[in-house]
C-alpha cells in the first residue's frame, strides 16, 4: 500500500512539471524538466504542442543567444523562445475570454518557451480559428512583427517595394506587403530564401550573391524607383543600405525619396546623404507587448487604438486561414522537443533552414 502511495504521488507530481529547451553557455541545446509555473490572475496554462524557433535571434549561434541574453540561471543555461501554441488547460482568476479546452497561439519572451507546458498573460493570447494548426499558430509572434512593420510602412495599392533580407520575418513581411496591394521584390541571401518566397509567390526575388540588386531593382520599378523599403535582418546593413538608397524614388533636384522601414534589429548608418527619406523603426508586435498591466487583462480603449498586439495576432491568425499569408511553406524543419538534444546539432548550422518547429505529441 505504501509503494502505491508513493508511486501515486509521484505521478501526481509528474503532472506538475514541464520539459524545457535551454541554451547552455557551450552552446549546446539540452532539456530540463521544472516545475510548470504557478498561475497568477489574469494568467492562462496551455498545454503547448508547437513552438517556433526565429533564425534572427536563436538560429544565430546558441552561444551567441546565450550570451546577448544575459546571465544564465545557476545551471549555466537560459530558457528561451517566445511563440507558441496548444490548448488551455486552466485559467486564472479575471480571465473570462479563454476557457479550459480552446486551442490557442500565444507569445512573449518568458512566458511562450520551447516547452511542452507555459504560462502565459491572457493579452498575448489568440484563439486559433478553425482550420489553422498548431504548427501555423506558433508563427504568432514573427508575423505580429511583420504586420507592425507594415502597419509602420503605410502601404498604398500600387506602391513598388523592396523586402532587403528574406528570413522568416521578411518571408512575412513580403506576404503582407503583397497581401496589402503592393509589388514586391525581396533581396535573398541564398538560394533557399529565393525557392521559398518563389513558392508562395513573390513578384520578384533575387540572390544578392548572384547579380546586382540596384540594376534589378531598377528594373522591376521600371526607372520609377522603390516607394519604400524594408530592412529584415539583424546586424549591419552596411552595403545594403547603400544600395537601398540608390533604388528610392529620385526628385528632379537628384534627392532620393520614399520610406524605410527597420525591423529585425538591422543597423543602418544614418550619415548624411542627399535624400529626403522618411525611416521609420518597427518595434515588436504592437501596443501593449512589455506593458504588464495590459499584458494581464487591462485593455486599451479599442476606440483611440485599434491595433494592438492582441488585435495584430488576431489579424494574422486570420490571414493564414483564409490563405492571404502562407506559413507552412516556410517550415523547413520540425523536430519533436523530446529528440531536441539529439537532432538539433544536425540542422543548426545548414543554409537550408528557414522556420524550424519544435512540436510535442497530442496525447
Amino acid at each position: 500500500l505504501n509503494r502505491k502511495k508513493r508511486n501515486g504521488e509521484k505521478m501526481k507530481n509528474k503532472k506538475d512539471m514541464r520539459n524545457v529547451a535551454c541554451v547552455c553557455s557551450d552552446g549546446k541545446i539540452r532539456l530540463i524538466e521544472e516545475k510548470i509555473p504557478d498561475m497568477a490572475e489574469g494568467m492562462i496554462k496551455i498545454r503547448s504542442f508547437a513552438s517556433l524557433v526565429s533564425p534572427g535571434t536563436e538560429l544565430g549561434g546558441w552561444k551567441n543567444l546565450f550570451h546577448r541574453r544575459g546571465q544564465a540561471d545557476d545551471g549555466g543555461r537560459r530558457k528561451f523562445g517566445y511563440s507558441c501554441a496548444g490548448v488551455v488547460e486552466a485559467v486564472g482568476e479575471g480571465v473570462k475570454r479563454f476557457q479550459p479546452g480552446e486551442r490557442v497561439a500565444a507569445i512573449g519572451y518568458g512566458f511562450a518557451l520551447h516547452s511542452d507546458w507555459a504560462v502565459v498573460p491572457q493579452n498575448l493570447c489568440v484563439a486559433l480559428p478553425e482550420g489553422v494548426d498548431f504548427t501555423e499558430g506558433a508563427y504568432g509572434m514573427l508575423s505580429a512583427t511583420a504586420l507592425q512593420a507594415v502597419r509602420r510602412a503605410q502601404p498604398q495599392i500600387g506602391e513598388r517595394a523592396c523586402v532587403v533580407g528574406m528570413g522568416l520575418v521578411g518571408q512575412l513581411t513580403a506576404q503582407l506587403l503583397t497581401a496589402s496591394g503592393c509589388r514586391v521584390i525581396g533581396w535573398a541571401r541564398n538560394d533557399k530564401q529565393v525557392e521559398i518566397a518563389k513558392k508562395w509567390g513573390i513578384a520578384e526575388v533575387i540572390s544578392m550573391k548572384d547579380c546586382d540588386p540596384v540594376k534589378e531593382t531598377c528594373r522591376f520599378t521600371g526607372g520609377r524607383g522603390l516607394d519604400m523599403s524594408v530592412f529584415a535582418f539583424p546586424g549591419k546593413a552596411g552595403e545594403s543600405w547603400e544600395q537601398t538608397v540608390q533604388c528610392m524614388k529620385e526628385t528632379p533636384d537628384g534627392h532620393r525619396m520614399g520610406r524605410v522601414i527597420v525591423v529585425g534589429g538591422s543597423e543602418i548608418d544614418l550619415k548624411w546623404v542627399p535624400a529626403n527619406l522618411d525611416v521609420r523603426i518597427a518595434a515588436r508586435t504592437g501596443p501593449g507587448y512589455h506593458d504588464d498591466a495590459w499584458e494581464l487583462g487591462r485593455d486599451y480603449p479599442p476606440v483611440f487604438l485599434q491595433w494592438t498586439t492582441q488585435t495584430n495576432l488576431e489579424v494574422c491568425m486570420d490571414l493564414i486561414r483564409y490563405g492571404d499569408v502562407d506559413v507552412n511553406c516556410l517550415t523547413t524543419h520540425k523536430i519533436e522537443l523530446f529528440c531536441a538534444e539529439k537532432e538539433i546539432d544536425r540542422i543548426a548550422e545548414s543554409e537550408e533552414i528557414l522556420g524550424l518547429v519544435f512540436y510535442s505529441r497530442e496525447q
